[in-house]
């Protein structure tokens, strides 16, 4: 019998795809894979060092993680591995990157994104690990490297107008705290250290962490670990447009990652005390699903 379409899709095709998130713990090394409401929890994979960022690559079946590697050391590393964390494989080495934190994924272009916290770089490569790139210098050398202001953290991009937008977060609860923007590709002529197209779009912020982006609506999401009443939250603003952003969730404990489900109108987010939360996009109907659960750091969403 012919399965009945629904918007041009077969049922049964549709029904084998499911929501996942895949979670790091900071604090025990590991990957856990689970359901949208922290059910069917696994660990996935064990022994990484101090993972950061993560994202999925639903069409590929991998996942993609930082290890930020040790306190000071210049030892951070990126590794794949199939979504049930089988077939793990290291693919941009120790040395390459100093402490590599949020990461993310242009499926169309085949390439790699993330911040370099002490590198103070925004890097690429191709999905593989080759061609390692710097795309923003923000500093260089030990004494630049102790001036936070310079560090970068979280980053995402935007397609459609081919740019990268990441954050520097500056010294804890400082209130330095910056999100930039540029072309994803360096202008002709300058390099890494004197790009002439970078522009911040928002300053004087508590702590800016990880960052996320709607494409469908022009809306930019991020974490934010500073003082009340801006830090310790979780924030959005439309980048077509000047605003003030808005604060959708508040009284994080030091907040971390985030992943937005757009189609189901719902984000996720982590925090260094061990809790993941779910909430509307527009912050509303938020609930606290897991707690005590170790230092967390990148949550990643996908349907797989």
């Amino acid at each position: 019998m012919t399965q009945p379409q629904i918007s041009g899709t077969d049922v049964s095709a549709n029904a084998t795809r499911t929501g996942r998130l895949f979670l790091l713990e900071l604090s025990g090394g590991r990957i856990h894979s689970m359901n949208p409401d922290g059910s069917e929890r696994k660990t996935i994979v064990t022994e990484c060092h101090l993972p950061d960022g993560i994202v999925v690559d639903t069409d590929a079946g991998h996942i993609y993680w930082t290890n930020m590697g040790s306190v000071g050391a210049h030892n951070g590393s990126i590794e794949r591995a199939d979504l049930d964390g089988k077939n793990r494989m290291l693919i941009v080495p120790q040395g390459i990157t100093h402490t590599p934190k949020q990461i993310h994924l242009d499926k169309a272009g085949g390439k790699l994104y993330w911040c370099d916290r002490e590198g103070m770089r925004v890097m690429r490569a191709n999905c593989d690990g080759s061609q390692v790139e710097t795309l923003v210098a923000a500093g260089r050398g030990d004494e630049d490297r102790r001036d936070q202001t310079r560090w970068c953290v979280g980053i995402t991009l935007d397609p459609k107008l081919g740019k990268l937008y990441w954050t520097q977060k500056g010294p804890e609860k400082a209130g330095l705290g910056r999100i930039f923007r540029a072309s994803i590709d360096i202008p002709q002529g300058e390099d890494p250290t004197n790009r002439s197209d970078i522009e911040v779009l928002f300053d004087r912020l508590p702590e800016p962490i990880d960052l996320e982006f709607d494409l469908a609506n022009r809306v930019l999401y991020w974490t934010d670990r500073g003082d009340p009443p801006r830090g310790n939250t979780v924030n959005r603003a439309p980048i077509d447009r000047t605003a003030t952003p808005e604060i959708l969730v508040t009284h994080l404990m030091e907040g971390i990652g985030i992943a937005l489900d757009v189609p189901g109108n719902r984000m996720f987010v982590t925090d260094l005390a061990g809790s993941v939360y779910s909430a509307d996009l527009d912050g509303k109907n938020e609930r606290n699903f897991l707690y005590a659960q170790g230092n967390l750091a990148g949550i990643a969403y996908a349907e797989v």
